[in-house]
């Protein structure tokens, strides 16, 4: 089956391809964040069968589609026109069409509108599916040198110092990497501001991720606010990413610092979860952390 609207096919590596038929419904697909060869066959294959694309800026979309010769038509649906373009996507979808859902670079709905669509099209019992992908978060995170085992992506800090210092505390206890997305003309005071409340902790910068003049700079946070507050304002796509707090050694004798390692991650924390983290952070026997973490919070709520 081809599509009505004559975008069925693609072109890759000089071969063109025709598209098999898509289910009806919203295919979230991801895209390449900088690099166009980073993208999958099946990815092109939905691109091209579907009835159409919905695109966070159709102008940058549409040099995708270009170069493996797609000409499925392009919806915009951004922030702006989401509230509007809402129900008619939905109109479409309970026409039964297959349409096809990407941002301006790699996966879909991490830092744009399409959480909403995906949650309105969920609740009308529409087929919704994944084409997994490129996603600048990962792409940092495995090249950081930081720990990988658990992290929390954050997004965009808010760009006044005063609300920015507030909400890095407050991410302060989390005992995983912080990964961030950051403006250039910020970055620097960013940098600034995660050194004072957060301490010297490593730290990365990934910039230009995937393309030519890809970078990733490693170091403490002094040693990359240092660097970036002295240099010119950088230009790219920018991922910051924070090391996860380094607990102080306890003595298995030293109640008090338990007692403060404990309070802290119960102010984040369920008491099986704050204990198992100091557990992990202190090498002291999980049985003993629980106990004290549930004294802990009895005193709390006396």
């Amino acid at each position: 089956m081809t599509n009505p609207s004559g975008g069925s096919s693609y072109t890759a590596f000089g071969i063109k391809a025709e598209a098999q038929s898509i289910a009806p419904g919203l295919h979230v697909v991801a895209t390449p964040i900088g690099n166009l060869g980073d993208i999958t066959f099946r990815a092109l294959g939905t691109l091209a069968a579907a009835k159409a694309v919905l695109a966070e800026d159709t102008r940058v979309s549409r040099r995708l589609l270009a170069h493996y010769g797609i000409t499925t038509p392009m919806i915009a649906y951004h922030e702006h026109n989401a509230a509007e373009m809402r129900p008619k996507i939905l109109a479409r979808l309970a026409a039964g069409e297959a349409l096809a859902l990407i941002s301006d670079a790699g996966t879909p709905l991490v830092s744009d509108p399409g959480y909403k669509l995906v949650e309105a099209a969920i609740e009308e019992g529409f087929h919704v599916t994944s084409l997994p992908g490129p996603s600048a978060v990962l792409a940092a995170l495995v090249v950081s040198g930081l720990p990988t085992d658990r992290f929390f992506f954050e997004g965009f800090l808010p760009p006044k110092s005063s609300a920015r210092q507030e909400r890095l505390s407050a991410l302060a206890a989390i005992p995983g990497t912080l990964v961030f997305f950051e403006s250039p003309r910020r970055v620097a005071a960013m940098l600034a501001d995660a050194a004072a409340i957060l301490g010297n902790r490593s730290a990365a910068v990934a910039r230009e991720l995937t393309k030519f003049y890809e970078t990733v700079r490693r170091g403490t946070l002094n040693s990359l606010s240092d660097a970036y507050g002295s240099e010119d304002t950088p230009k790219g796509e920018i991922v910051v990413l924070i090391g996860p707090p380094v607990a102080a050694p306890v003595d298995a004798d030293d109640d008090i610092n338990l007692d403060r390692l404990l309070t802290r991650h119960l102010g984040t924390l369920s008491i099986k979860d704050a204990a198992s983290v100091v557990a992990e952070e202190t090498g002291l026997p999980r049985r003993r952390v629980y106990a004290r973490a549930i004294a802990l919070s009895r005193i709390e709520d006396g």
